[in-house]
């Protein structure tokens, strides 16, 4: 596809086809919503929809939507267990499924997300991105992307960045339709899966804040 095409795609083509095939994904997905949402409600209880700020198209925040994962189980003092401590096991497998990530289809049909794009990630995050970084905010964030395909959320944040600029920088109809169907894949297998604050990487606020401050002095 040369570069006029891909514009074209890109800037035409692409919106309508995220909401033709969120609307779709939701009427055939719509039993297993509900199934979801029922379990989450029997065994985390309320609220079933985890809901957080993150940062869409050009830095504007919006509200990402997800089924629930984690139980309210609190320390004597009220204070809430670590992460590792409250992700059940019926969450580790809405995880690992990327089960809990069907409510990002709401985000998608209202225009927060695309069906292909950089993941969006957390608005705390937003300091410590290079310029050379922030490109992955040019464009709508994505259910999947060319980072999610190459080693999900286990590789180092600047090898997932890098695969975001990658991206924005080559958004083709073939190129979205090839990282769907890898991530179908990915997601059968449950492959390359880190869990936060178990195996995952370190968040990118503590990562990079030392580095940060130092280059300010």
């Amino acid at each position: 596809m040369n570069k006029f095409n891909a514009w074209i795609y890109r800037d035409y083509f692409k919106r309508p086809m995220d909401i033709i095939l969120s609307i779709i994904a939701l009427i055939i997905l719509s039993p297993l919503l509900i199934i979801i949402a029922l379990l989450v409600k029997i065994k985390l209880g309320s609220p079933v929809i985890y809901k957080q700020k993150r940062p869409g198209l050009n830095e504007k925040v919006f509200t990402i939507y997800k089924f629930r994962t984690m139980s309210d189980e609190r320390d004597e003092y009220g204070l809430l267990l670590p992460d590792s401590v409250r992700l059940t096991k019926f969450g580790r497998f809405l995880r690992s499924t990327s089960l809990d990530e069907l409510p990002e289809l709401i985000n998608i049909l209202k225009g927060d997300m695309s069906i292909v794009g950089p993941r969006p990630l957390s608005v705390s995050y937003l300091p410590y991105y290079t310029e050379q970084e922030k490109i992955r905010h040019s464009v709508r964030p994505g259910l999947s992307g060319l980072a999610q395909i190459n080693g999900r959320n286990i590789v180092k944040w600047e090898q997932r960045f890098y695969y975001d600029q990658i991206y924005v920088k080559n958004i083709t109809l073939i190129g979205d339709i090839k990282i769907i169907l890898k991530t179908i894949l990915i997601v059968i297998k449950r492959s390359d899966i880190g869990e936060s604050g178990v195996n995952s990487q370190i968040d990118l606020d503590k990562c990079r804040a030392d580095i940060f401050k130092r280059s300010d002095n």
